[in-house]
């Protein structure tokens, strides 16, 4: 298991020591995300596509961390109906095998969605026979995976952002307001002992959205209708978790049904940097404090498990990095961040494979007008290390003029630096050290961001 980035500078590394020193023996907590969740009775799941499952580190990485899987294309209407009462589930089925196999629960993600519609669904102008192929549709996808599904999405995204309104969509203006719950009750017809959500974004706190929604469920609740759950995306930006989301969930477990996080991701400007890193470790925090604080709030639930496959930068350009993982499955500080508030402990020593945890300090050693010496101390934590690698990010105008007792490549601000062989590997509490001087021309002699970690 790859420790996460830990950004340190100066007084943060001593803070970083005191708490590896109070922290409890690895043994006594649970390692993944999947482990620490059920010791709190929750699930913790992800996104997954079938057509990255054939990746050995991909497939390796679900199997390890997640205890609940939601299929990301594989159930939507475009792929299991794509010609009328002509249903493919193939894709669908592998996912479902797989996570049934390893005792995943399984999200089933949607039986009526206004996107990735098939056209024929789109061209239907009569209230009865658009009514009777939703029923059809939801009858055939839920009937074929009962017993197997958990949970479903009945329907997807049907409120406006904004005012509240019901969104423009086929079913809305050739059905009527009806459709939805026409369609929990198609579900629940289909599948008696499936949970049944409505999914939605920009939901995540209080606002005339999440509103609308809370009336609905108040609505369904009190006639009867069959609605267990409200799953909230929670697609949100760095720095921007609502203040209120822990007030907005348990307004309506309130109401007598679950609450789901269903679509977690907390995207930023790229590329990542360790002030980013750390602010959305800090973001993915509070999400999971809040629903922990919700005991209805069961299901923790990320829009995918790497960066490398995220939507977030073909629907955001410049904007990506939104996930627990990077692009080559190292865990993220986003990472330990969610476990440990989930009473987990990163980097378990007991994990094989762990490379074992690394912290380093940094010093500042001499200064002048346009430039600077610094030191970047490794320690490796309370196993050995065979290898370190340190991230500087520079501020703007500075450049790396020297650089002894370790190998740089730099890509723009960024220099990452690793071991020249000899200092590479550290014994369990031990150290290495490299210095550099920095030289700043337009007089910016303020300290480069430094992370580090293992390889």
């Amino acid at each position: 298991m790859r420790r996460a980035f830990t950004a340190v500078l100066g007084a943060a590394s001593l803070l970083l020591a005191m708490l590896v020193a109070v922290a409890l023996p690895a043994s006594a907590a649970p390692g993944t995300l999947g482990e620490a969740a059920a010791a709190k009775g929750r699930v913790f799941g992800t996104a997954a596509a079938q057509g990255h499952m054939g990746e050995s580190a991909y497939a390796t990485t679900l199997d390890r961390e997640f205890n609940q899987l939601t299929p990301e294309n594989e159930m939507k209407w475009e792929t299991t109906e794509p010609s009328r009462d002509s249903f493919n589930f193939s894709a669908a089925d592998q996912l479902v095998s797989h996570a049934q196999a390893r005792s995943m629960a399984v999200r089933g993600h949607t039986l009526v969605w206004h996107s990735q519609l098939p056209g024929w669904v789109s061209g239907i102008s009569s209230r009865d026979d658009l009514l009777g192929v939703m029923r059809n549709h939801i009858a055939k996808e839920a009937g074929h995976f009962a017993g197997k599904v958990d949970y479903w999405d009945v329907v997807n995204e049907a409120f406006q952002d904004g005012s509240g309104a019901r969104r423009d969509s086929v079913f809305q203006r050739v059905i009527g307001d009806g459709y939805i719950e026409e369609a929990f009750r198609a579900a629940r017809q289909a599948d008696p002992n499936a949970k049944l959500c409505y999914n939605d974004y920009n939901i995540d706190g209080q606002n005339a959205k999440s509103n609308a929604v809370y009336t609905m469920v108040q609505d369904f609740k009190a006639r009867g209708v069959p609605i267990d759950c409200v799953g909230l995306q929670a697609h949100l930006t760095l720095g921007n978790v609502p203040s209120d989301m822990q007030a907005n969930m348990q307004r309506f477990a309130a109401l007598g049904v679950d609450v789901h996080i269903t679509e977690l991701d907390i995207r930023m400007n790229t590329p990542a940097d360790s002030s980013k890193l750390a602010t959305q470790a800090n973001d993915y925090k509070k999400v999971v404090q809040a629903c922990l604080a919700v005991p209805r709030c069961t299901v923790i639930t990320v829009w995918g498990i790497t960066d490398k496959y995220s939507w977030v930068p073909d629907t955001f350009p410049g904007e990506g990095a939104a996930l627990l993982f990077d692009d080559n499955y190292n865990k993220k500080p986003a990472y330990d961040a969610a476990l440990e508030a989930l009473g987990g402990e990163p980097g378990d020593p007991g994990d094989p494979g762990d490379p074992g945890s690394v912290s380093c300090a940094y010093t500042r050693t001499s200064q002048w007008n346009n430039g600077f010496n610094g030191q970047v101390t490794i320690t490796a934590g309370s196993s050995a290390i065979s290898s370190w690698t340190v991230v500087m990010t520079l501020n703007s105008g500075q450049t790396i003029s020297a650089l002894w007792n370790g190998s740089a490549g730099t890509s723009g601000n960024v220099v990452t630096v690793k071991p020249v062989g000899w200092n590479s590997t550290l014994a369990a509490g031990t150290s290495a050290s490299f210095g550099f001087t920095a030289s700043a021309p337009g007089g910016n002699v303020s300290d480069p961001s430094v992370t580090c970690g293992t390889p």
